[in-house]
């Protein structure tokens, strides 16, 4: 549980103005997100990088982010998209629970994020 919050701890930022943000959803959603990797911004500043590959493996690392005090710092799961929600579930984060997320465009190379529990945030998304 402590590892949980810990990881929820990080990846805690509010997203920015959300009112001209473009919902993605579907072949959008999976066409956004397959094959590139998604940097988390995280509080302090640091991004958090989660490689979403082409065969729904998603692979994660917060060695830049000092996770590794806390918990193991990589991982890697199984991403899909569920209609209108990006899910992932890992092998050891989040003790392997599933979670979904609503992804809006904030136009160029920015997304905010809700996931199903409330926790929300902003990512970049490398080309």
């Amino acid at each position: 549980m402590r590892v949980t919050s810990i990881v929820s701890g990080i990846f805690v930022v509010l997203a920015g103005s959300s009112s001209l943000a473009q919902s993605l959803a579907g072949d959008a959603l999976s066409e956004a997100i397959a094959g590139r990797t998604v940097y988390l911004a995280t509080p302090l500043g640091g991004e958090f990088p989660l490689n979403y590959r082409k065969d729904g493996v998603v692979d994660g690392s917060g060695d830049a982010v000092g996770l590794g005090r806390f918990m193991q710092p990589k991982d890697s799961g199984r991403w899909w998209v569920d209609g209108a929600k990006l899910c992932q579930k890992w092998r050891t984060w989040y003790d392997g629970k599933a979670f979904c997320f609503t992804v809006a465009s904030l136009g160029g190379d920015k997304i905010a994020w809700v996931r199903d529990d409330g926790l929300k945030g902003t990512a970049r998304i490398a080309k």
